[in-house]
């Protein structure tokens, strides 16, 4: 058996238990409610009893324990009533019987919690009390409920705990595999940087080893996103428009000329605490899922605004645009829409806008057969 099977057999047999355990609890507190309301119901038949030799007292009868036994009832209520005619009642407040209305609504009550008890107190003479569950019983009545709510609550807590264990061993085996991608990338990339070299002192065309570098440079820039997953990343005072005009422009050089490029951004430098290497991560993931969307062909543009206290980077493409619905979902990890996509560039680039760079990223428009919109807000230094 495998550990993953071992888990999950674990797992059955843990919700299980609780479920036998939750039933025992329920099932005996049902008992001991059913036992509580028959022992009231004995009590009421000696109220019954008290109330019948009361009425029936002659200067010879001795009433000291009937009268005891209906003063001990304090926790009762309970109305006799001969016809429409309240005889006598207990623990039953003056305003309910006083006011026919609510006198009916609460003998409803009470007949809807106890079955009536009728009475013989003389010849051919028949009294009906009506009595109701004592306050204990009505606390006992809402017991398997608060208990279930609690067990509820902990088996939710032990999930969570769970859930949050093993989200948490997950990203350390990503981050875990995203370093050793870049140290197993570095190796190569520092041999390829050695062969630029060589090549410059070859008689070719200079502008081939200057692609060549951009694309190294490319490479360490990858090799550096990925060597800083699960390590917090350092900010640092950049120009927002600068930064993102590099990464927007690097793309542009390398992706069909069926997609047509627009950039538009204020002329002057705007700063904001941002990580270069991360930034460049967010606005490459927009790009490329934008060009996907327009399955390489179509329009694509960046716009850069701000207001006071922001700078909003709109990515705009024509591709097949997004429902509704599917605004908020396709930040979830692991929602993707391509047949080979592993779900993971939208919520990565989430993370860093949110998380590290106190941010905020939305579909800020979207239109099925027209396009969509992504906007980044982030915060700017106040000048």
């Amino acid at each position: 058996m495998s550990f993953s099977e071992r888990t999950n057999t674990t797992r059955w047999i843990i919700i299980s238990v609780c479920f036998i355990i939750i039933s025992l609890i329920l099932w005996n507190t049902y008992t001991f409610f059913q036992i509580f309301k028959n022992e009231e119901r004995l009590k009421m038949n000696l109220f019954v009893n008290a109330q019948i030799t009361i009425v029936n007292a002659d200067e010879n009868t001795d009433v000291e324990l009937p009268l005891q036994i209906f003063n001990n009832n304090t926790s009762i209520p309970g109305i006799i009533m001969l016809y429409d005619k309240v005889v006598s009642s207990k623990n039953v407040p003056e305003e309910i019987l006083n006011d026919q209305k609510k006198r009916n609504a609460f003998l409803n009550k009470l007949k809807s919690e106890n079955e009536p008890i009728t009475f013989e107190y003389a010849p051919g003479k028949y009294q009906t009390l009506y009595y109701g569950n004592s306050e204990l019983l009505n606390k006992l009545k809402y017991y398997p409920i608060a208990l279930a709510l609690i067990i509820f609550l902990c088996i939710a807590l032990i999930y969570n705990f769970y859930k949050s264990t093993k989200m948490a061993t997950q990203n350390k085996l990503w981050a875990g595999m995203a370093k050793e991608t870049a140290h197993q990338i570095g190796t190569p990339l520092s041999s390829l940087i050695g062969w630029v070299e060589i090549l410059k002192t070859e008689e070719i065309d200079p502008s081939i080893s200057i692609e060549i570098e951009k694309d190294i440079e490319r490479l360490q820039t990858i090799t550096d996103r990925f060597s800083k997953i699960g390590s917090v990343p350092v900010l640092g005072l950049h120009d927002i428009v600068e930064e993102t005009k590099n990464t927007y422009e690097y793309l542009q050089s390398r992706f069909s000329k069926q997609v047509a490029f627009t950039f538009k951004a204020p002329e002057i430098p705007i700063l904001g605490m941002i990580n270069p290497t991360l930034h460049s991560w967010t606005i490459e993931n927009l790009v490329k899922n934008a060009i996907d969307a327009m399955k390489g062909k179509g329009n694509l543009d960046l716009q850069i605004e701000q207001d006071a206290h922001h700078v909003k980077i709109n990515i705009k493409d024509s591709g097949t645009g997004i429902s509704k619905k599917q605004f908020k979902t396709i930040f979830e990890p692991g929602f993707t829409t391509k047949k080979r996509g592993w779900g993971l560039g939208l919520s990565l680039t989430k993370r860093i806008v949110e998380e590290y760079h106190n941010g905020k990223i939305k579909v800020l428009h979207s239109e099925i057969g027209k396009g969509t919109t992504f906007q980044i807000s982030l915060n700017k230094k106040m000048q």
